[in-house]
Parts: C-alpha cells; structure tokens; sequence
C-alpha cells in the first residue's frame, strides 16, 4: 500500500475544499475551503519528488488552473497524474506537458451514462499504461443502501453506473488504474468510507486510490487492513501542508514503512 499525494487546484491556487459543496454557482468566498494558499503548486511537486513519492494526482476543480498545473508538473515531470477536464482534445497536451497519466471522468460519464466509444478512443490516444478512470461515487438517495454510483461534473451529477466487481473487472481493460473519491466524506477528515475501501480491495483487477476522510495514521492501516494492503491512500485536508494536524513527515514515514 502506498500514500498517493495531492496538488488540488481552484482558480489557480492550491486547495483544500469539501469537495460536495463545490458546484457552478458557488462563487469563491462562499467555497467551504479548509485550506488555500499562495504557495505555488511546483512548490508541493518539487516536495513530493524529494521524497520519492510517485503517483500523486493534480486535479483541476474548474477553470483557470491550467498554467499552475502544468508548472507542478514541470517541476517533477513523470511523477504526478493529472485530471480536470481531459479530454481526447487534450489528453496528449497533457501527456507531453509531464504527466506520468492523465485522469478522465467527465468525457467518458456524459450525460449520466458512460460513453465506450470515446473511452475507447482515449484509450487509442494515451495507450492503457497512461490513462486512468475517476472512478468518485456517492450513493444515490434513492438506491438500495451499498450501492454507489458514478458522480462527475465536479460531483455534482449521477450518473447511472455502478461501482461494484462487475463494473471494474469491465473497466480494468482499458486504463492502468482507478481514483476512487469517497464523495460524501472528502474533504471533512470524518474517516473513510469503509464499504467502499472493502469493495475496492476486494474487486478491482488493477491499482486503485482511494481519498476521502484519512485523517490519521489509524485511518492509513484502516484502508490497508480492509483494502487488503491493494488499495491506495490520498490524504488531504488532514495534512499540516494542508493546514491540518497530521504531520505530512509522519505519513511519508508510514509510507516508507510499508515500501
């Protein structure tokens, strides 16, 4: 099990936000931000690269991100994965900017139903070893209890596909891994959704990252223990670089120790 980090971008800067409460509408200074900085995003690139942690994720949440993007990953090139709006547009620009894997949800969940023929041409486009699925989910307010589903525009839309093993044994052909967002605990360092971590562990063929409510080193052993040391961690809000109270050094350790 390794610890993935994070570079999340709004409006250019770096930051930390309840991921359900952001949408279209919600203007900045009305965000539920637990974090923002203007330390720039190469700062966090370059500090990941020293500590020899790979497979980090920069995610754009909106407009406006894409010079800080791609400086963060200049500043440690093949080292992070990038999402936000890719697209079969874009994904090669972004392959070429530095991107070690460029994450997609949006494109290929469209209009509330997944769209094979446009993951298959990104498929075409990135090859398998550079793509990844966004797997984020919720659980429907009117679904049976356990099933999640699919969420994109910036999670605020269902989609009608459900994360369970037949939906990622489907997948797992096309992409090198998953990025699971625990929607409706990111952001609020409550814990993690445990059902889901199980599910992952339990069902996904290929590398999965779980993020969404670590926000301890008890919660890190949690997803190894019901991950089946397969599932991958991301810690955000939690972090003291993040204006938490988990010492990053201290997860970096425990990343270590368990690699």
């Amino acid at each position: 099990m390794k610890f993935r980090p994070c570079i999340d971008l709004h409006n250019g800067q770096v930051k930390q936000i309840v991921g359900s409460t952001l949408n279209d509408e919600t203007e900045s200074d009305k965000l539920n931000t637990n974090f923002e900085t203007d330390r720039p995003s190469q700062d966090y690139a370059t500090m990941y690269q020293k500590d020899k942690l790979l497979g980090g994720h920069v995610i754009m949440l909106g407009p406006g991100n894409t010079e800080a993007a791609k400086a963060a990953l200049g500043a440690y090139s093949k080292g992070l994965q990038v999402g936000g709006g890719i697209n079969d547009t874009n994904a090669k620009e972004w392959l070429e900017a530095g991107a070690s894997h460029v994450i997609v949800t949006s494109h290929v969940f469209a209009n509330g139903q997944i769209h094979m023929e446009r993951l298959k041409k990104l498929l075409e486009i990135c090859g398998k070893d550079r793509l990844i699925l966004d797997l984020s989910c919720r659980r429907k307010p009117d679904a049976p209890e356990g099933d999640y589903y699919v969420v994109t525009n910036r999670w605020q839309t269902f989609t009608d596909y459900k994360v369970n093993a037949e939906s990622l044994k489907e997948l797992a052909s096309y992409c090198d891994e998953f990025l699971v967002h625990g929607v409706d605990v990111e952001g609020m360092q409550c814990g993690i959704l445990e059902d889901l971590v199980v599910l992952l562990g339990q069902h996904s063929p290929i590398p999965v990252t779980y993020a969404g409510g670590v926000r301890s080193i008890e919660d890190l052993e949690l997803v190894k223990r019901l991950g089946n040391d397969k599932v991958d961690a991301t810690v955000g809000s939690a972090l003291d670089c993040f204006g938490g109270e988990l010492k990053y050094v201290d997860v970096v350790a425990w990343h270590n120790q368990q690699n």
